[in-house]
């Protein structure tokens, strides 16, 4: 009987992150929409680079400085019994940071392709930004929020040198799909990987069919 934890695990890894990345994206995405300020292309080039670095890289520097001898490691651990090694909150963590532009970039161009009269107009009956935003920009991004969301849980569910580096393959703690694949091939059980491959490949695809209807029904 094959082990469906590393399914789950995947899955919670996958909802978690997309739920923190969507608190954490649409201020971003917002300010990186409409903001004049003079770094905020350094801010949308800081954000893409995921997009582009090997796994191993981010990987690499996450084991370095959350090591438990550096600084900010211990912090976390003494004050609020937080371990971001070898730990779920840890890959939590590291998969929010390697997902971000898969949330923040289609937001940040739903947000700027809104007309702008109709931000202006919200502006001028007396609402603040912080309503033009949840009554104007928001709704009139759904579709974009909507592929922001799939993309961003979609990537979270596939990604394994990142998880493998900081959280290693603890069964039931940090064992996701992508690491039991590893695992099960490397122990040539083709029957176990094959089965954990299917899902994730039907999840995916499930995924990118959702958004394709729901882009199809909008426009």
């Amino acid at each position: 009987m094959i082990d469906l934890n590393p399914i789950w695990l995947s899955l919670k890894l996958a909802f978690v992150s997309s739920l923190l990345l969507f608190l954490i994206g649409i201020p971003i995405a917002y300010w990186l929409a409409f903001s004049k300020n003079k770094i905020r292309s350094f801010i949308e080039t800081l954000v893409s680079m995921p997009l582009v670095l090997p796994p191993t890289v981010l990987g690499f520097y996450f084991l370095f400085f959350f090591s438990p001898d550096k600084f900010p490691a211990s912090i976390l651990k003494e004050f609020f019994g937080i371990n971001i090694l070898f730990s779920f909150q840890g890959l939590v963590f590291a998969s929010v940071i390697y997902s971000m532009p898969f949330m923040i970039n289609p937001i940040r161009s739903g947000f700027a392709g809104i007309d702008k009269s109709i931000i202006e107009a919200s502006w001028v009956l007396g609402k603040s930004k912080l309503n033009t935003l949840l009554y104007v920009i928001i709704p009139n991004s759904k579709n974009s929020i909507i592929t922001a969301i799939a993309m961003a849980f979609a990537h979270t569910l596939g990604e394994f040198g990142l998880v493998l580096m900081i959280g290693g393959n603890i069964p039931d703690k940090t064992r996701v799909a992508s690491i039991a694949i590893y695992d099960s091939v490397e122990a040539l059980d083709y029957n176990s990987a094959n089965i954990y491959s299917l899902v994730i490949i039907v999840i995916a695809f499930l995924i990118l069919f959702g958004i394709n209807q729901f882009n199809k029904r909008i426009l």
